[in-house]
C-alpha cells in the first residue's frame, strides 16, 4: 500500500527498544516477586513477609509483559530480515538466540536447582550453599529427559519456534508469486480494517480468550517443563509476533494501535478489575457457574492482555520517542539483564527471607540489586566482549571503565 511508512532501514525506533527493555526488566521484577505471595505457588521460597497487592501484580504483570515482548520481536524481525536479507537473518537468529538458549541452560540451571535446593532447606532452618551447588550441578546430567527445560529460557525456544514457522510459511507461499502477492494484500488489507475497527479490542480479546481458556493454570501458562510445544501458549505468542510482523509493513498503523484514550484507559481498568475479581472463583471447582466465570475470565484476561500492550507502547511512543543515550544504554544491556537475573534473583530471595523487613522493601532490594549487579557485569564484562556481540549484533564501548 502507499500509505507505507517504513523508515530508513538502518534507523533505530527508540522507543521501540525501550519497550522491548521495559518487558525483560518487568520480566526481573516479576520472578523477584514470587516469594512474597500469601499463598505458598511452588517457588523456592516463601518469604515471610506476604501480601495479596503481590498477587494481584503477578496476575497482571503475567497478561502481558512476554506477549508485549513477542509483539516487538515480531516487528524487529521482519525490520531484520528486510535489511540483512534471508540468509544474514536466519544465522543472526541463530546465534542471538540459538546459543544464548543452549549455553544459558548449561550455565544457569544448575545454579537455579540449587537454589530451590537451598530454599528447601531454609524452610528447615538451614542452608548449605556448597551442598546446593553439588546437587544442582549433578542434576544437569542426571536428568536426561529434562535437558533444556526447567529454566525461564523457554522464551527464547517459543521464539525460535515461531521465527522458523514464520520463515517456513513466508518460503512455501514464496514459490507462487501470484499466491504470495495475494496473501500479502489481503493480510495488509485485513490488518488495516483490524486495526481501524471499532470493535478491535472484542475481536483480539474473543480470539485470544479461546486459546486462554484451554490454559492448564490461570492466565497464561509458562511452558517450561517440556520440549514440546504447548499449543495454546504457542498460538497466542505466535499471534502477538505475527501482528508485530504484519506491523512492520505498515507502521502508520501504530499511532491508531498505540493511541492513547480515556476510553481504552478505563476499558483497561475495569478488564483488570473484572479479571483480579473472577479470578477467586477459578478455584472454587465446586461453583454452580464455573464455566461461564472461567468464560468471562478468559475474556477479559485476554482483553487486559491487548489493551496494556498496546497502552504500554502507547505510553513509551509519547515519552521516549526520541533518542537517549541512557534508555539505549539500558536496552542494549536488557537481554543480559533478563538472561542472568534468575539465580541471582532466587539467591538474594533465599538471602532475606527470614530478615524482619516489610516485603516491598525486601522486592525493591532485590529488584535492584539484581539490576545493578547484572549491569556491571555487563558493562566490564560482556559490553565489548564476544558475548556481548551474540547478544547486541556488535561489540560495543564499555561506559564504567
Amino acid at each position: 500500500m502507499s500509505t507505507n511508512k517504513i523508515p530508513a532501514l538502518n534507523k533505530r525506533i527508540d522507543y521501540l527498544d525501550a519497550v522491548r527493555a521495559f518487558a525483560l526488566l518487568l520480566g526481573i521484577v516479576f520472578h523477584a516477586s514470587l516469594s512474597f505471595t500469601p499463598i505458598f505457588i511452588g517457588w523456592a521460597v516463601m518469604d515471610i513477609s506476604t501480601s495479596k497487592a503481590v498477587s494481584i501484580f503477578l496476575l497482571v504483570s503475567h497478561s502481558f509483559r512476554m506477549e508485549l515482548f513477542f509483539l516487538i520481536a515480531g516487528f524487529f524481525s521482519h525490520m531484520t530480515l528486510q535489511r540483512k536479507g534471508l540468509a544474514s537473518f536466519t544465522k543472526s537468529r541463530l546465534v542471538r538466540i540459538a546459543i544464548p538458549f543452549f549455553l544459558g541452560w548449561i550455565i544457569l540451571r544448575p545454579l537455579i536447582v540449587s537454589a530451590w535446593v537451598m530454599g528447601g532447606e531454609s524452610l528447615r532452618g538451614d542452608v548449605y550453599i556448597l551442598n546446593g551447588l553439588k546437587i544442582g550441578f549433578q542434576n544437569v546430567w542426571q536428568s536426561p529427559h529434562e535437558l533444556f527445560t526447567g529454566t525461564h529460557l523457554w522464551f527464547l525456544y517459543y521464539l525460535l519456534m515461531i521465527t522458523g514457522i514464520v520463515l517456513a510459511l513466508r518460503a512455501l507461499f514464496a514459490l507462487s508469486r501470484e499466491l504470495n502477492s495475494t496473501l500479502i494484500k489481503h493480510s495488509d488489507h485485513v490488518l488495516v480494517r483490524l486495526v481501524n475497527s471499532r470493535f478491535l479490542w472484542i475481536i483480539l480479546s474473543m480470539l485470544t480468550g479461546i486459546c486462554i481458556w484451554f490454559m492448564n493454570d490461570l492466565g497464561m501458562d509458562t511452558p517450561d517443563k517440556s520440549l514440546l510445544p504447548h499449543w495454546p501458549v504457542l498460538i497466542v505468542y505466535c499471534g502477538f509476533f505475527t501482528f508485530g510482523w504484519l506491523l512492520y509493513r505498515q507502521q502508520f498503523l501504530l499511532d491508531q494501535f498505540t493511541r492513547i484514550t480515556k476510553i481504552r484507559v478505563t476499558l483497561c481498568l475495569i478488564s483488570i478489575a473484572t479479571t483480579v475479581i473472577l479470578t477467586d472463583y477459578q478455584f472454587d471447582e465446586g461453583h454452580p457457574n464455573r464455566t461461564i466465570m472461567r468464560a468471562f475470565f478468559s475474556f477479559s484476561y485476554a482483553m487486559t492482555m491487548w489493551l496494556l500492550v498496546a497502552l504500554c507502547m502507547g505510553v513509551f511512543k509519547r515519552f521516549l520517542n526520541r533518542p537517549n543515550k541512557i534508555v539505549r544504554y539500558i536496552a542494549d544491556a536488557s537481554y543480559w539483564l533478563y538472561l542472568i537475573h534468575l539465580p541471582i534473583v532466587l539467591w538474594l530471595q533465599i538471602a532475606v527471607a527470614e530478615l524482619p523487613f516489610h516485603w516491598s522493601f525486601k522486592l525493591t532490594a532485590i529488584s535492584l540489586l539484581t539490576i545493578v549487579m547484572s549491569l556491571i557485569v555487563y558493562d566490564l564484562f560482556v559490553r565489548s566482549s564476544l558475548i556481548g556481540k551474540i547478544l547486541n549484533g556488535q561489540t560495543k564501548p564499555r561506559v564504567l571503565l
